[in-house]
């Protein structure tokens, strides 16, 4: 069955200039520019207004309804990333081998990882900047304005410290994403 009409709107914040010409959606705040397309949908988008943005749907089917919802999820992300930005912390958790992380460039090198001699590299998303926690022991911070980037940067430093060939109930050794959200604004 297909549904005739699906809408949502969603609230621009203050201070937040968005644009979109042929479902490419550009949005400058404070904290820098994110572009972002959505042509691979076929849907309305359009500015109501000077602050709302409306997501239309005509005669879809349960699977494209799911794309409006999904849609006003991606430009909200869209919105608090060029606001306040995001901010991912992982640990190293270890039995007996010290996890040895450093920034090289725009690369992250992880050595000593189960004693093992080989050095993993996993390069930095454009736009996330890396910083060692210096309060806390074993930590790093991945922030940036970009949800996709900072999370996929997180995603793959803690699967090339995946283990394999081994009991994963007694080998627990990895980084791991142990807190994930907005950047805290301080007033």
């Amino acid at each position: 069955m297909k549904t005739v009409l699906a809408s949502r709107t969603i609230e621009i914040p203050d201070g937040v200039e968005f644009e979109v010409t042929a479902r490419k959606v550009t949005i400058k705040g404070p904290r820098g520019t994110l572009t972002r397309e959505f042509k691979h949908i076929d849907m309305d988008l359009r500015k109501v207004g000077k602050k709302f943005v409306r997501v239309d749907i005509w005669f879809a089917n349960r699977k494209q309804l799911a794309c409006v919802r999904t849609i006003c999820s991606h430009i909200e992300n869209m919105f608090v990333g060029v606001t306040q930005g995001f901010c991912y912390k992982m640990r190293f958790v270890y039995s007996h081998f010290p996890i040895n992380v450093s920034l090289n460039g725009k690369t992250v090198e992880i050595r000593n990882f189960l004693g093992e001699k080989r050095v993993r590299k996993v390069e930095l998303c454009d736009g996330v900047q890396y910083v060692r926690t210096a309060d806390v022991k074993d930590q790093i911070e991945l922030s940036g304005n970009d949800i996709a980037m900072v999370s996929l940067t997180a995603a793959r430093i803690q699967q090339c410290t995946n283990t394999t060939n081994k009991d994963l109930r007694k080998f627990l050794d990895g980084i791991y994403v142990s807190e994930k959200g907005k950047i805290e604004i301080e007033e």
